[in-house]
């Protein structure tokens, strides 16, 4: 997919000032008593999820430009997404979406195994008919016909079944249900009728999975959502049972909520499934992660980093994005390092320092001592992490050396344009 001397060439070009930099960045962090290969060894180790779909172009409610070199088929994708962690490193996971990737188990894990990577959660599909014989337009698991609740569940049991076969541990459920109008539904019974499919799907778990359920704060319905917020989703993870999580996905609050008081509220309650990476300015823009708050995504990592170490503490990392004028590659790279990146700054934050201004109610202190280690530059951590991996330091540029873009073009037809949609 892309060759190891393309990968090779561009960082002789880059060592010798990267082991500058490190050598300088390590004597700074020296002098505040942290040891800059201690970072970066968990920093290496850490990955988030890719999304199948991410590798392809996204588009709006009105219009989708397809870019070149599109992804056919889940085989497609997951050469790109094999491309993408050959060169950062850090994305050795990809997050399936049934029935969009659906395939046989044995070529999935044939093709997981040429490309170097392993399968995350699954994702089910009950927001859009996609050949099933009973619409989901009026809902899913929440709709008033027990038929197409059964038809939803259903689904989501099969994702549960070709999940198993590939290694997968856990089951993502989001679904569109809710209303346009006023009056459209019984909210009460609408709710009831949700919960009652999802036990039944959660009865079909294995006893070494989870299931996340995804909150949404509004559309595709745009009155009412049936999980609308993280308190309807920490409700429904405590009804459902141990094994039932909130999963977290940074655009789907609305804006100057405080997600991170999220995180450490479901932190509290043993309840944090995971995340979906990315960033918004006015609602569920899917942008890249850290494009328009960079301290926001920081925060989030400083609860995740605080509460390291606790009891049947794993929540699931994975990157959920829409790239509708970048090059899809380009872009989820360029996210997985920024998620790197609030990592390693929050491995940074002097925690008894902070510890003891919060005590004392020093407000000026504690939020400077968070604001040291989000200012640190820690790109070198990073970039060192990546060339001891034999990935590139500059991921980018050693994709756009590479040629692959061009290359896959030649293979895969043109997209047709015009239609709307997400992905």
């Amino acid at each position: 997919m892309i060759d190891q001397d393309v990968i090779d060439r561009s960082n002789a070009v880059a060592e010798a000032a990267l082991r500058a930099d490190y050598a300088a960045l390590g004597e700074h962090l020296d002098r505040r008593g942290i040891d800059i290969d201690a970072i970066k060894d968990k920093v290496a180790a850490y990955g988030v999820a890719i999304p199948s779909w991410g590798v392809g172009t996204g588009g709006t409610r009105f219009a989708r430009f397809p870019g070149n070199g599109e992804p056919r088929h889940v085989f497609d994708k997951l050469d790109d997404c094999g491309v993408i962690h050959r060169l950062t490193g850090a994305t050795p996971s990809v997050s399936l979406h049934i029935p969009w990737d659906d395939a046989a188990p044995a070529e999935l894990n044939a093709k997981a195994e040429e490309t170097g990577l392993r399968f995350d959660a699954m994702n089910s599909n009950t927001f859009q008919d996609s050949g099933q014989p009973l619409s989901y337009k009026y809902g899913s698991l929440s709709h008033t016909d027990p038929a197409v609740r059964q038809q939803a569940v259903e689904h989501n049991l099969y994702c549960i079944e070709l999940g198993r076969k590939i290694g997968s541990k856990a089951l993502t459920v989001w679904v569109g249900d809710g209303s346009n109008f006023p009056g459209q539904t019984n909210m009460t019974r609408q709710f009831d009728r949700y919960l009652g499919a999802a036990q039944d799907i959660y009865a079909g778990l294995p006893e070494d999975w989870r299931l996340f359920t995804e909150h949404k704060m509004f559309e595709p319905a745009f009155y009412s959502t049936v999980v609308q917020d993280w308190g309807t989703n920490y409700l429904i993870a405590k009804e459902l049972g141990a094994r039932a999580f909130c999963l977290v996905d940074l655009g789907h609050h609305a804006p100057n909520v405080n997600i991170e008081m999220i995180v450490a509220r479901l932190i509290r309650f043993g309840k944090l499934g995971g995340f979906h990476f990315n960033d918004s300015k006015y609602g569920d823009d899917d942008l890249d992660t850290g494009s328009i708050d960079p301290y926001r995504l920081f925060l989030v990592f400083n609860e995740l980093v605080q509460a390291e170490g606790a009891p049947d503490f794993d929540p699931a990392h994975m990157l959920d994005q829409s790239h509708n004028v970048t090059d899809p590659i380009e872009s989820l790279m360029s996210s997985a390092m920024e998620v790197q990146r609030a990592y390693a700054q929050a491995l940074l934050v002097d925690r008894a320092a902070l510890e003891g201004f919060q005590k004392e109610n020093d407000a000026l202190m504690a939020t400077t001592t968070l604001k040291r280690a989000f200012r640190t530059d820690v790109e070198p951590i990073l970039a060192m992490a990546r060339l001891e991996k034999r990935a590139a330091v500059d991921p980018v540029g050693a994709f756009r050396a590479s040629g692959y873009r061009a290359r896959v073009s030649e293979e895969r037809p043109a997209a047709a344009g015009g239609g709307g949609g997400i992905v």
